[in-house]
């Protein structure tokens, strides 16, 4: 039972935050203190959880990658974000039933779940020793019966309708910079998506180490779908994508998950920034709101550190060409001394603008605080969430 993906937790309303409950249940309030004491020995904790399920429990090992030190705490830091949230029922059912879909390409079945719920306690209570006492257990042992059974459901119903994972084949790798390809690979079955979504990867070469990476296009007639991936180092998977993979290969695909997606029961206008290969959701962003025959304003702003790094501007500036609600504008830090979110400003108002923003945590981070400053509010921001894409480094 791996990690939840790029991706760490992954919850993602519009938002894109689990927003605090103004009167917390008795519950959350015994596990918010579990957590601020286990706190200051997060890695302790991580490590003990982890040996005492592969101790406890041998046979759960090979759902884990071979190499734990890709694993870390992705697992158990889902599983306490959940829990933490207990009683932020919408988004956390949305955020676990995601987690238990995408945790069928791992082989979980409902009888792991038990286990993980015995160590995870375990855990707790050894480092929480100071405070844990039979009130606090039974508000664990109630948290993670909810959180476990959201995802078992969530899995059986998505088991009837869709395969655990798609086996798909590398038809074309594009290198389009020293680090930076483009890949385009057959599914060996039809793969729905929507445009702005995302997916987790695997490659041959590193078995269960997943990573999650953006559709770089909307939905095509022959099926196909493309990924940017940018190699960085000591990235295993991005790596081997990069700089192995070749047509003929073949990856597997887990399920498509993701909320960035456009809302095609309004008019309103469209302010992307995508900020290095983030700039791919954008594109198939763009390309959903030209299939769907829309007049709707989509500003893009493509940002780069250079000139060099703007890789698919040539692609960005043909949409441009075909459609005149589509404004591009580059932004390179070298070049004009200027941070995405600051050329942001510069146009506008904004305030009658849907928001979408993908790059790296920093830019989504501060393109956040630009967008609301800028009188945007925040449920009409939406982004990948930043812990998921601090995660899905590599």
């Amino acid at each position: 039972m791996p990690e939840p993906g790029p991706s760490g937790p992954e919850p993602r309303s519009p938002a894109q935050r689990f927003d605090p409950t103004p009167q917390a249940s008795p519950d959350a309030v015994l596990i918010r203190r579990t957590m601020a004491e286990v706190g200051p020995v997060a890695d302790k904790v991580t490590s003990y959880f982890y040996a005492l399920l592969f101790v406890r429990h041998p046979d759960l090992r090979p759902l884990f990658p071979a190499a734990m030190d890709t694993q870390r705490d992705r697992l158990l830091k889902a599983l306490l974000t959940a829990a933490e949230h207990i009683d932020n029922t919408p988004v956390l059912v949305d955020y676990l039933q995601n987690l238990g879909r995408g945790h069928r390409k791992y082989g979980t079945r409902p009888e792991h779940y038990p286990a993980v719920g015995e160590c995870l306690i375990g855990s707790l209570s050894r480092f929480a020793s100071a405070i844990w006492d039979a009130e606090t257990e039974a508000a664990w042992v109630r948290a993670y019966t909810t959180i476990s059974q959201v995802m078992i459901d969530a899995a059986a119903a998505d088991e009837l309708r869709a395969p655990a994972w798609w086996y798909a084949e590398v038809v074309a790798h594009d290198l389009r910079t020293p680090d930076i390809a483009v890949i385009t690979v057959r599914p060996d079955q039809p793969y729905p998506f929507l445009a702005g979504q995302y997916t987790s990867l695997e490659t041959p070469w590193w078995p269960r180490i997943w990573r999650h990476y953006s559709f770089a296009s909307a939905p095509r007639s022959d099926g196909l779908l493309s990924f940017h991936v940018k190699a960085v180092p000591a990235g295993w998977v991005s790596n081997a994508l990069v700089h192995r993979a070749r047509p003929g290969d073949i990856i597997r695909l887990g399920p498509p998950a993701g909320s960035m997606t456009v809302d095609h029961t309004t008019d309103s206008g469209l302010l992307c920034l995508g900020g290095g290969t983030g700039i791919a959701p954008i594109k198939a962003l763009v390309e959903d709101v030209a299939e769907h025959g829309e007049r709707r304003p989509v500003e893009v702003f493509y940002g780069a550190r250079t000139d060099h790094d703007l890789y698919d501007i040539d692609t960005m500036l043909r949409l441009q060409q075909s459609h005149p609600w589509l404004a591009v504008r580059p932004v390179v830090d070298q070049r004009a001394h200027l941070h995405l979110p600051d050329a942001v400003r510069e146009y506008g108002p904004w305030n009658e603008y849907d928001a979408y923003l993908s790059g790296p945590p920093g830019m989504i981070r501060s393109g956040v605080d630009a967008l609301r400053a800028a009188g945007i509010p925040s449920d009409r921001i939406r982004h990948d969430s930043v812990e998921e894409l601090v995660a899905a480094g590599d």
